[in-house]
């Protein structure tokens, strides 16, 4: 077995991968800058059977000064914010956000989170691996 960089010729194997796979979701755009790994496992035959592909992601952290003016005070600088920081995160590349609730206040944060348009995303199991 070998482990090595993803070239171009391997872009129908890993198609067909996916297809076989049956998950709903697009083949990713593997040209896209914001994959900063593609990595392909080989067989004994030299021909592509399994990839790695990373894709950057974002996660937000909001900071608050809670004793900072009213609550509609603190929502309106909220919805200045949130318009700057996703028009930062588009100009960078960036294609999604993530936030993690601290559980004390998921469901009504959350309500705001999506009338702002975030979606709760319960259809995928997270799971985190860390590396540091």
């Amino acid at each position: 077995m070998l482990v090595r960089e993803y070239t171009d010729a391997d872009l129908s194997a890993l198609l067909a991968m996916h297809r076989a796979q049956g998950f709903e979701y697009p083949f990713p755009d593997l040209h896209d800058p914001i994959f900063v790994s593609k990595l392909v496992l080989e067989d004994q035959r030299s021909q592509p059977v399994m990839a790695a592909l990373a894709r950057l992601t974002c996660e937000i952290y909001l900071l608050v000064d809670p004793q900072s003016g009213t609550p509609r005070e603190r929502y309106a600088r909220l919805l200045e914010l949130h318009r700057a920081g996703a028009a930062d995160l588009r100009a960078r590349g960036l294609d999604d956000a993530h936030a993690w609730l601290p559980p004390r206040i998921a469901q009504r944060f959350g309500r705001r989170l999506q009338q702002l348009g975030w979606l709760r995303d319960d259809a995928w199991t997270p799971y985190c691996k860390r590396l540091r």
